[in-house]
């Protein structure tokens, strides 16, 4: 086990979340929620940006530029909140990131010829991997102290979810089975700035967009 692995195991998220346990569960929730997003935007985008005169794409990108601005805004102030960690008072914080991978599934990834949720079949499990492994591989290295164990059961459900949309919105099972893995494997490189709700689902992008062609 390398340093870096090392120290992301020994690291009490808990005590460097604002909050203590009482801000982590609400980071935990606050991500797990987010499966919700995908479901809103490929069964009722359309409906939802028409209120504000805007196609679907146009109101993600208005969506991930407010909250990139608001996130400038917190970095230069220093302030942080509920649920954030320490050190997020002078860096990109996870939601950010999230916010803004989440905005380039729904801008780079091309929908079906599909009605609903049918549309999402690439979208939705790129999404859900992040919304449900990030959080479940995160616990298990915070209460176990077990990479292997947070791979391997973030790989399970990585396959859960990409074979189960295989099932549901018949996402093509060749991609289900290669783009799963590399959901678990945005988890677990330890870069500084860059936090792993970006690479859980830019890693999966970018080799979706590679195989597309081919599909």
């Amino acid at each position: 086990m390398d340093e870096k692995t090392a120290n992301s195991l020994t690291i009490d998220h808990v005590s460097h979340s604002i909050g203590g346990f009482s801000g982590h569960a609400f980071r935990r929730m606050t991500h797990i929620s987010m499966f919700i997003i995908p479901l809103l935007y490929y069964q009722s985008g359309v409906e939802i940006a028409s209120y504000f005169n805007l196609q679907p794409q146009q109101f993600v990108s208005l969506v991930c530029i407010t909250i990139l601005l608001i996130e400038a805004v917190r970095l230069k102030s220093g302030l942080v909140i509920i649920g954030q960690r320490e050190y997020e008072s002078n860096q990109i914080s996870a939601l950010a990131w999230g916010a803004l991978s989440v905005s380039l599934v729904f801008l780079i990834v091309p929908e079906q010829n599909y009605d609903g949720l049918k549309s999402g079949m690439y979208g939705i499990p790129l999404i859900f991997g992040l919304t449900f492994v990030d959080p479940l591989m995160g616990e298990i290295k915070r209460q176990k102290k077990d990479i292997k164990m947070a791979i391997t059961v973030g790989l399970f459900c990585s396959y859960f979810i990409w074979l189960g949309c295989s099932l549901w919105i018949e996402t093509p099972l060749m991609i289900s089975i290669i783009l799963a893995p590399l959901t678990v494997l945005g988890e677990i490189p330890q870069v500084k700035y860059i936090d792993d709700n970006a690479t859980m689902i830019l890693f999966p992008l970018a080799a979706l967009m590679i195989l597309l062609p081919f599909v």
